[in-house]
C-alpha cells in the first residue's frame, strides 16, 4: 500500500514510522525545521518504553505534485489547518484514494452519508464555505479515531506517550474491503484497529474528552491527571460532558461510557499535556471549533442548552485572539 501522510506531527509522524517499519510504502509532506530533518536524519520515534524506531526511506516532501498520487491518504494536519493545503490535495488522489482524517473533535464530515434528518449538512463552524467538503469528497473518507498520545519533541522527533487505539469505519455504516484493508495495515503496524459500524459513537466517545480537557489544560496550564485530580477543574470537565451527553443523546448517538468512567480514563493517562495546551505554550493556532465550538452549534441545532460549554468556548477563544495577536506582533 502507498500510503501518504499529510503532516507528520505527534500523531501523523507516529503512524508514518510504525507503518513503514512494517512494510508499508511511506511518504509524508512537512515543512521548515520538521521536514529538513526528516530529508537528513529521517523520521525518528521515540516509543513509550524509550526504544527508537528512525523511518529513514521515507519521501518527505512540502510539494504535494511532486509526491504524486497514493492508495492511502492520513490527513493528520489539525482541523483549521487543512483549507490552507485543500487545493493541493488531489494531487495525492488516484481513482481509488482513500481518504483518512484522524483530527481531534467532531470532523466536518460529520452529517456526510449520515442517512439521518440532518444528513449532508455542513457544520458552519468547522467548513462554512464548503472548501473541507469539496478538498476532500465524502466518498473518498474512512472515519477514523486517533486515542495514542503524543508529542513532537524537536523537529523531526515523535514522542509516543501512550495509547496504540486507530479504530475506523465507513461513514455510511457499512463493511468494506477497503476499511478492513485499512484497519489490517495499521494492525501490522502494532496498532489496535477494528472496523466499525457505528464509527460517529465512538467519535462522540474522543471528542467527549476532548471538548472538556483541551480548553481547561489550554487555560490553566494543567495536565490531564491535574484537572481530574483537582475537584473544581473536574466537575468543570463533567458539566460540559453532561451537556454534550445530551446533544449526543438527541442526534441518537449512544455513549457506552459513562461521564465519570470518561475522566477516570483521562485520569490514568498521566501527567500529558493535551493537543491544545502544546500549541498555547508554543503560541500556535488552537483547534476551539472542532474541539469546543461546534458543540455549541450542535447544541443549538438541537435545542439543548450549552451554558457551560459556551462559556468555557468565550474563555478559549479569547486566548486564542490573544495568541494570534502575540504572533501578529
Amino acid at each position: 500500500m502507498r500510503v501518504c501522510v499529510v503532516g507528520a506531527g505527534a500523531i501523523g509522524g507516529l503512524m508514518a514510522v510504525r507503518m513503514a517499519a512494517a512494510g508499508q510504502d511511506v511518504s509524508v509532506v512537512a515543512r521548515g525545521e520538521h521536514l529538513a530533518a526528516i530529508r537528513r536524519d529521517g523520521l525518528r520515534l521515540v516509543e513509550a518504553d524509550g526504544t527508537e524506531e528512525a523511518a529513514t526511506g521515507i519521501e518527505a516532501s512540502d510539494d504535494f505534485a511532486a509526491l504524486g498520487p497514493h492508495d492511502l491518504v492520513i490527513l493528520a494536519l489539525k482541523a483549521h489547518q487543512i483549507a490552507a493545503v485543500g487545493d493541493r490535495l488531489a494531487h495525492l488522489y488516484g481513482p481509488d484514494t482513500v481518504v483518512v482524517p484522524v483530527q481531534n473533535g467532531i470532523g466536518w464530515w460529520y452529517f456526510e452519508r449520515h442517512g439521518g434528518p440532518y444528513d449532508g449538512r455542513r457544520l458552519q463552524t468547522l467548513d462554512a464555505d464548503g472548501v473541507l467538503a469539496a478538498a476532500v469528497p465524502a466518498e473518498r473518507i474512512v472515519g477514523c479515531i486517533a486515542y495514542p498520545a503524543a508529542e513532537k519533541v524537536a523537529p523531526g522527533v515523535i514522542q509516543h506517550v501512550e495509547g496504540d487505539r486507530f479504530p475506523l469505519g465507513e461513514l455510511d455504516g457499512s463493511r468494506s474491503e477497503r476499511a478492513a484493508a485499512i484497519a489490517t495495515a495499521f494492525g501490522e503496524a502494532g496498532f489496535k484497529s477494528r472496523v466499525l459500524t457505528d464509527i460517529r459513537s465512538h467519535v462522540w466517545v474522543k471528542a467527549w474528552g476532548n471538548l472538556a480537557f483541551n480548553p481547561i489544560s489550554a487555560l490553566t496550564g494543567a495536565t490531564l491527571a491535574q484537572i481530574c485530580r483537582n475537584e473544581d477543574t473536574r466537575n468543570l470537565a463533567a458539566a460540559m460532558m453532561t451537556e454534550a451527553a445530551e446533544i449526543a443523546a438527541r442526534l441518537g448517538v449512544r455513549i457506552r461510557i459513562s461521564v465519570e468512567q470518561r475522566i477516570a480514563g483521562a485520569e490514568k493517562v498521566g501527567e500529558h499535556k493535551t493537543s491544545m495546551l502544546q500549541d498555547a505554550e508554543a503560541g500556535r493556532p488552537l483547534e476551539v471549533d472542532p474541539l469546543v465550538g461546534v458543540f455549541v452549534e450542535l447544541g443549538e441545532l438541537t435545542g439543548v442548552p450549552t451554558p457551560t460549554i459556551s462559556s468555557v468556548y468565550a474563555l478559549v477563544t479569547l486566548l486564542n485572539r490573544r495568541l494570534h495577536a502575540a504572533r501578529d506582533g
